[in-house]
């Protein structure tokens, strides 16, 4: 499942926030809730419950030894909350999740592929923070991926 598109928000006086319907249909296909975590650039990710599932699971294998597993485990799972929309699409972000972000009023909401993304507005990349357009494209063809 692909999230994609980009859509501009804004958060009540009561900290609710309308997912748009076109990546609610999705989030909510195996159920009615979602969840939703920190993010690693001050922003929040959005899974669907079996996205968040699978999620999770790779962050607890024990195949893997790594001396940071506890605190990615940590960061995302502790600050995670399952949320379900209101009739009119709305769901509550919290307070812990609204400073984490930085979000005061306007919000960007962002499909990233496999998950969706809640920004600041303020904070939302804009097209010079990827860097030059000349070295992304380089390091397409370095992972054999092609447009």
């Amino acid at each position: 499942m692909l999230y994609l598109g980009r859509y501009n928000n804004s958060i009540d006086a009561k900290g609710r926030l309308v997912i748009p319907a076109k990546f609610r249909e999705k989030l909510c296909e195996g159920g009615d809730s979602f969840v939703i975590c920190r993010g690693l650039e001050n922003n929040l990710y959005v899974f669907s419950r079996e996205e968040f599932e699978e999620f999770a699971e790779s962050l607890m294998n024990p195949e893997q030894p790594d001396p940071n597993a506890w605190q990615r485990r940590q960061f995302f799972m502790l600050g995670a909350v399952e949320v379900e929309p209101d009739k009119q699409g709305r769901i509550l972000l919290g307070e812990d999740l609204i400073r984490f972000a930085g979000i005061e009023k306007d919000v960007v909401v962002a499909g990233n592929g496999r998950h969706i993304e809640i920004w600041s507005k303020e904070r939302f990349p804009d097209a010079a923070s990827f860097g030059d357009i000349g070295t992304l494209s380089a390091g397409l063809a370095e992972f054999g991926l092609k447009l």
